[in-house]
């Protein structure tokens, strides 16, 4: 039998990047594309490479554009690092694994470090289709911390859990990482929020404009360990915006929430002007000009936000598309994970 999981890319609507400091946000994961794993039994424990592994090149050019997309490191590094943290995860908690073997290959085509969380989309996957195999349970909040210690610890990826939240749940949901709660029990508050389709999203992003997300994370993280005042003031604000943004969508006054997203994008320029770079600007400045309002999805290469009707998405893609930046409406996942059963 062959398992295959899935996972998605995740769109932040409001409060990023306050996630990894105690804040609180609203995202959701979308299936215009995807992370797919493949899981079946074999005699010999093999990692199947997909296109991003390749080291087989047409020439010098071709290794260098797949150096742009993908960075120098391969998704298999991902697979490894799932499996290893695993293995771990069931010897911590008295979880014995079988003695059988397995193969295991992914595909996607998430557009690569552009912010939309593809990384995370890969491991959630293969984490799915591991639970699967090996029957263990794992219920969402825990899949999250899961798949944040893989990128974290093993992987020495800086992140915040709002990605993996999304990705686990499959559903918008919102996030309150309220500090004593964390420390606590060591996961967010988090509640299902309705995105009603009237709202109007859309997602653009340019290809031309790869970028890991430890180029901003590991500056805000000195500033915010160091204690910088506006750092944070600019996190509660950002979880304060989170909260208005929610009030509006349960309340159903949609006209608010658009100056709420024009906000997150400016506070964050105003706090981390040196990693938001002139792309990214000039994104939400073309987005912006059109009538809609803008934001980063998470650390950069694609934004979010709302416009009013189909003329103004047809202008977004025209005035955006003549720049090279590619505009969707996002088919917003409300698919509720059930966990796997345990074996016995």
């Amino acid at each position: 039998m062959i398992i295959k999981t899935i996972a998605y890319p995740r769109a932040a609507l409001v409060g990023n990047p306050s996630d990894g400091y105690y804040g609180k946000t609203i995202a959701f994961v979308f299936k215009n594309y995807s992370a797919q794993a493949q899981l079946y039994e074999s005699p010999e424990l093999d990692l199947l490479p997909s296109l991003r592994d390749h080291s087989t090149f047409n020439s010098i050019d071709d290794l260098c554009k797949s150096v742009s997309s993908y960075g120098y490191y391969g998704g298999i590094r991902l697979l490894k690092a799932a499996i290893f943290r695993f293995h771990d995860y069931c010897a911590q908690h008295g979880l014995g694994l079988d003695s059988r073997n397995f193969t295991l290959r992914y595909q996607t085509d998430i557009p690569n470090r552009l912010g939309l969380a593809g990384s995370s989309a890969i491991i959630t996957a293969v984490v799915r289709a591991l639970c699967q195999f090996y029957q263990v349970p794992l219920a969402p909040e825990n899949l999250a911390n899961f798949v944040l210690s893989v990128e974290r610890e093993e992987l020495g990826i800086p992140a915040g859990l709002q990605d993996r939240v999304a990705q686990a749940y499959n559903y918008p949901i919102y996030m309150d990482f309220e500090k004593k709660h964390m420390m606590q029990y060591g996961i967010g508050k988090y509640a299902y929020i309705d995105i009603p389709e009237d709202l109007h999203c859309y997602i653009a992003f340019r290809t031309d404009l790869a970028e890991g997300s430890e180029i901003l994370h590991s500056h805000l993280k000195e500033e915010y360990d160091a204690g910088v005042v506006s750092v944070h003031k600019a996190m509660h604000e950002w979880a304060c915006l989170t909260d208005k943004v929610r009030l509006a969508l349960q309340s159903k006054k949609y006209d608010s929430i658009s100056a709420l997203l024009n906000r997150n994008f400016d506070l964050r320029c105003e706090v981390c002007g040196n990693t938001v770079s002139q792309k990214n600007r000039a994104m939400v400045t073309l987005a912006r000009s059109v009538g809609a309002s803008a934001k980063l999805t998470g650390s950069g290469g694609a934004i979010i936000g709302i416009y009013q009707d189909d003329t103004m998405f047809e202008k977004l893609q025209v005035v955006l598309g003549e720049h090279g930046i590619k505009v969707i409406k996002p088919m917003i996942v409300r698919e509720k994970i059930k966990e796997p059963k345990a074996k016995g």
